[in-house]
């Protein structure tokens, strides 16, 4: 098999392609020009970053059981129980991991629970598993694709010709995922529309943030911001 992903997709844009096709329509190209310099390139390579810190973690975490508790107490009603409250688990992946990760070059997942420091055994209900794709990417070239997990992290993150054709290969059940995510990519309007809506979250969430430090700054005036 070539080590070229455009046999297996063989109208699969290149940047050029990309960009020719957005100069060509007149709303997409209004559209791109809306962005800052640094979003257009962050778009035509098609990556997104997101920071997504412990803090970050915890609080979605909390969201979820929150949102959790609240079904099912509405669903239970009276004989609602919090046993009725199951276990969240809260999985995260970074495309860039932080330095406190890089402690650890040769382990790319960390599970973490909660746990008493007396050994005092309670039914915590958050638990979490970070997993640090760049640290991955760096050990498979050593190791190459091994096993399931390997082969859904080189899914998720690598973007490598030889690669990508070496996990088909191997793992053929990829195959119709690569489908769908190169239909999506072939259909421009779709993704810079995701796009947008991506980086309107971002903006919304930035703001939120200065908002959230100017608070700090003026609490003991009794000011109080929303957003």
């Amino acid at each position: 098999m070539s080590n070229n992903p455009q046999n297996l997709f063989p109208v699969l844009h290149t940047r050029q392609d990309l960009l020719q096709e957005i100069q060509t329509h007149s709303h997409l190209f209004t559209q791109f020009q809306g962005w800052s310099p640094e979003q257009q390139e962050e778009f035509l390579d098609q990556k997104i970053g997101y920071a997504f810190p412990g803090q970050r973690c915890a609080c979605y975490s909390a969201d979820l059981l929150l949102r959790q508790y609240k079904r099912v107490r509405s669903e239970k009603k009276k004989l609602f129980s919090y046993r009725d409250i199951k276990k969240v688990y809260t999985i995260i992946l970074f495309e860039k991991s932080t330095k406190e990760f890089h402690e650890f070059p040769n382990i790319y997942v960390h599970h973490s629970e909660q746990k008493s420091d007396t050994g005092l055994k309670l039914e915590l209900l958050q638990d979490y598993t970070f997993i640090a794709l760049d640290i991955f990417q760096k050990n498979l070239q050593n190791k190459g694709i091994s096993n399931q997990l390997d082969a859904w992290l080189t899914f998720l993150s690598v973007d490598e010709p030889e690669t990508i054709v070496n996990l088909i290969t191997t793992f053929p059940q990829f195959k119709p995922m690569y489908d769908e995510v190169y239909q999506l990519c072939r259909n421009t309007e779709k993704v810079m529309e995701m796009f947008s809506k991506e980086l309107q979250e971002l903006d919304r969430n930035t703001v939120q943030y200065m908002i959230n430090e100017m608070q700090d700054t003026i609490n003991a005036d009794g000011v109080n911001f929303f957003l």
